[in-house]
């Protein structure tokens, strides 16, 4: 797949953390396409396919969806938008350092990787608040702790295979200030295209 100068971004960080507000704020000033694999699990979840139940039973229990079907997903959501779209967001992968591998195989390296750090404690409110509105199966406290503590665990080794590319960004301040600071990291890369 020859994807051309489209830039591939990566946005990683914890649950709650601020990634898809971010997202929704460059799709909006770049008219990027954005891939969340949770959406895309989730859409898979009601397509009412076979893997579908698969995929159930494992974000039900806050588990990681295997590698190959969050790839075979993803990749075919990056070729359908890649060819018609200034960029692409890839919201919350890879969350774990094989998944960054088989992604750069199947498809491209990303050309940079977004971080949104913040703390344990304010993930843990940012979720709890969200769970009050969002009809989400995995915004419940078990499935929750068990999502940050995935997180924590696989997090930095995803990190440590992209130190030339990685952008720490401290997501604990407002959003505007938040994305004053993405866009001096985006504007370049879109310049570039």
């Amino acid at each position: 797949m020859a994807l051309g100068d489209v830039p591939i971004i990566w946005v990683l960080g914890g649950p709650g953390c601020g990634k898809g507000t971010q997202c929704e704020k460059l799709v909006q000033k770049y008219a990027f396409t954005h891939l969340s694999t949770g959406d895309l699990l989730r859409a898979e979840l009601a397509s009412g396919s076979e893997r579908s139940q698969n995929i159930a039973a494992i974000m039900e229990k806050g588990g990681l969806v295997p590698n190959d079907i969050v790839l075979e997903l993803l990749k075919e959501a990056v070729l359908k938008n890649a060819a018609s779209s200034p960029g692409v967001l890839i919201d919350g992968f890879p969350r774990e350092r094989d998944q960054g591998v088989a992604f750069e195989a199947a498809v491209a390296a990303p050309s940079v990787v977004l971080y949104f750090e913040a703390s344990e404690a304010t993930l843990l409110e940012r979720i709890r608040a969200r769970s009050l509105t969002s009809n989400r199966i995995d915004d419940n406290d078990a499935t929750v702790a068990l999502r940050l503590k995935t997180f924590l665990e696989n997090n930095q080794k995803v990190l440590d295979q992209y130190p030339d590319k990685l952008k720490r960004i401290n997501a604990e301040r407002p959003v505007e200030e938040i994305f004053a600071e993405v866009t001096g990291i985006i504007d370049p890369l879109v310049a570039k295209s």
